[in-house]
């Protein structure tokens, strides 16, 4: 798990400049229109909308942004046609990356990762299989210990439960994570994130040159206006998680 947990602590501290940029919102508001128009505007009813629609809240989007993209996903907004593609790829010191994008032209999106790739000696190649979707949810660790959040996560339903820097990960099957999720509020727990994400099922450590390459890597992927989530198997070093 530490893979994902590493990379997503790493997006969380640049999330706020991110959204002040915009372009959190963009890829936020197209999450929720392609859920929206999967599944149907009623997130009640629609759990990959509900899970969009809580990305977006944690990241402080206007409610009138969430409402024109539930709209637009429902065809009361717009015509424009988005699909959702993956990109698998093997990066410095040979870790995986799982690349999912929503787009509006599939060849452009392929050929810009493509071309990412290759400027930082990464390639595409079959890793799919190193991955497994899971619900998980980083929990405050404030006022708590690990043995009262292990008790109500488990009894819940919870895979999981680990330490991370001041808060914890929890981690469910994905059909379990909406029980485990409010099992957890209703006893006081203080849920700072929750999304269903690819989880590698084996983190391989890298040093810390090969890690600022992956970082580089990373980062740069993240920053294309199609790219929703990128997730990684990389174990980083303790020092770059510092920084």
């Amino acid at each position: 798990m530490s893979g994902h947990s590493h990379w997503a602590t790493i997006k969380r501290k640049k999330g706020a400049v991110d959204a002040k940029k915009g372009q959190m919102f963009s890829k936020l508001a197209k999450a929720i229109t392609i859920a929206a128009r999967q599944g149907g505007a009623d997130p009640d009813m629609n759990l990959g909308l509900k899970y969009a629609i809580d990305k977006a809240r944690q990241f402080s989007m206007p409610k009138d942004n969430i409402d024109r993209a539930v709209k637009k996903g429902s065809g009361e907004g717009g015509t424009e046609q988005l699909e959702s593609v993956k990109y698998e790829a093997i990066g410095p010191g040979g870790v995986f990356v799982l690349i999912e994008c929503l787009t509006d032209s599939r060849n452009r999106t392929a050929s810009e990762i493509r071309k990412m790739l290759e400027l930082k000696n990464a390639r595409l190649g079959s890793v799919a299989w190193a991955f497994e979707q899971k619900a998980l949810m980083t929990v405050s660790g404030e006022g708590i210990t690990e043995d009262q959040l292990i008790e109500v996560a488990l009894e819940a339903g919870a895979d999981d439960v680990q330490k991370a820097e001041t808060s914890f990960q929890v981690t469910a099957a994905p059909h379990d994570g909406e029980a485990v999720r409010r099992a957890l509020t209703e006893k006081g727990f203080k849920i700072e994130s929750f999304e269903v994400a690819q989880v590698a099922k084996t983190p391989v450590g890298v040093d810390e040159e090969t890690g600022r390459k992956v970082l580089a890597l990373l980062e740069q992927i993240e920053e294309h206006d199609d790219v929703q989530n990128v997730y990684s198997n990389v174990d980083l070093p303790e020092s770059l998680m510092k920084e």
